[in-house]
């Protein structure tokens, strides 16, 4: 069948994206499920900075390619040796495909599962196939095993999570990466305490969804650091007691001073080696440093080696929030329905799928938090 799609043809764009037009959204040709692959009708897809990693030089992959991994959909068809889905299905993405045997996914870690991991560095689905073709027969790449910025897709199985119907598939995008990655950092990587005090740094759609997280459990104070007063404003509303603009005022010193030592837990979520650092500087005394956001993979971060003995200090990585996906996007978006993860405030606007080389611009610019691709089905 013949599907529209924003293809990825080249890795490396400058900006500004509406100029160089990094996406070509044309048709292409997918290739129908296989055993254990299910075909998907995208209903909503999200614009994050790992995407636009993928075509600004910092982390480029195999092209061509479809990228976007945060998404939501409707199942359409199932291959042979489908069992857990059915047409019609609802559908949120997980970007990391469980396999379920591995040594991370048999010991509850299947965030880290290695063979999903592999199958994401192909380019390929879990179980190494690839469903996309140009109309002259090229073919082009997975991302994540997603492939979200395409009206239809094929993915595994495993790469999906089935959640309530009466949820809005536009909105339960985000819970494929914003809301797993943040939120799931503060529950399941950190498992901050009710009346800890978290600072952090960065404040997009991840950095607002951790500031989410840490009002849920408790945390007092949550200390919001950033560059842009507009997106400080908007950290306030959605639970930061405290706010930093780091361009005027040092972040180090005035956490120390808000929590009398520093934060028993930092997050990091810009994906920078030195606003690490920084975040490491503002952790108190055996309090705990997180880094959620993906810096380039040859930059290397420095600090005193003596505080991780001398002061109990700790170093942590979060990915995808150190998730269960099939347990953990069904029980935030109960929470979502609860009132208790006001989401809708990360939504800056909603964007067709022609519009996508524009909207990089403004997440680059820091003009959006999330912006979503609404498909019409």
């Amino acid at each position: 069948m013949k599907t529209r799609a924003a293809v990825l043809y080249a890795s490396e764009y400058p900006t500004p994206f509406a100029q160089s037009q990094p996406f070509h959204v044309e048709d292409v040709e997918v290739i129908p499920p296989g055993h254990g692959e299910v075909l998907v009708e995208m209903v909503g897809a999200g614009l994050c900075h790992s995407d636009l990693s993928v075509f600004d030089g910092s982390r480029p992959r195999a092209v061509p390619m479809i990228v976007g991994h945060e998404a939501s959909g409707i199942v359409r068809d199932v291959g042979p040796g489908v069992h857990d889905f059915q047409p019609d299905d609802h559908v949120v993405f997980s970007f990391v495909p469980v396999c379920g045997h591995c040594v991370p996914c048999a010991t509850g870690r299947p965030a880290l599962c290695e063979n999903g991991a592999k199958a994401n560095l192909a380019g390929t689905l879990l179980g190494g196939d690839v469903h996309f073709k140009t109309t002259s027969g090229q073919q082009i790449y997975h991302h994540l095993g997603v492939s979200a910025f395409s009206h239809h897709t094929v993915a595994a199985q495993e790469s999906l999570v089935k959640i309530d119907p009466s949820m809005p598939l536009e909105k339960a995008a985000l819970f494929g990466c914003a809301l797993i990655t943040g939120v799931g950092a503060v529950m399941n990587t950190a498992r901050v305490e009710p009346g800890a005090a978290v600072a952090v740094f960065g404040i997009g759609g991840v950095g607002l969804s951790i500031i989410m997280g840490a009002k849920l459990v408790g945390a007092f104070p949550i200390i919001a650091v950033d560059l842009l007063d507009r997106k400080l404003g908007l950290a306030r509303q959605l639970g930061a007691t405290h706010t930093i603009n780091a361009a005027q005022t040092d972040p180090v010193q005035a956490i120390k001073d808000f929590t009398a030592g520093g934060a028993h837990y930092a997050f990091e979520s810009v994906g920078n080696e030195r606003v690490l650092a920084q975040a490491y500087a503002a952790t108190r005394r055996g309090g705990t440093t997180l880094t959620v956001g993906l810096p380039g993979p040859k930059n290397q971060l420095s600090i005193p080696a003596l505080s991780l003995t001398a002061e109990e200090r700790t170093i942590k990585g979060s990915f995808m929030g150190t998730a269960v996906p099939r347990r953990d996007i069904p029980r935030l978006i109960q929470l979502y329905q609860a009132g208790l993860l006001p989401i809708d405030l990360l939504i800056t606007r909603t964007i067709a799928l022609e519009e996508i080389n524009p909207a990089f611009d403004a997440l680059a610019q820091g003009d959006a938090e999330r912006q979503i691709i609404h498909f019409d089905h």
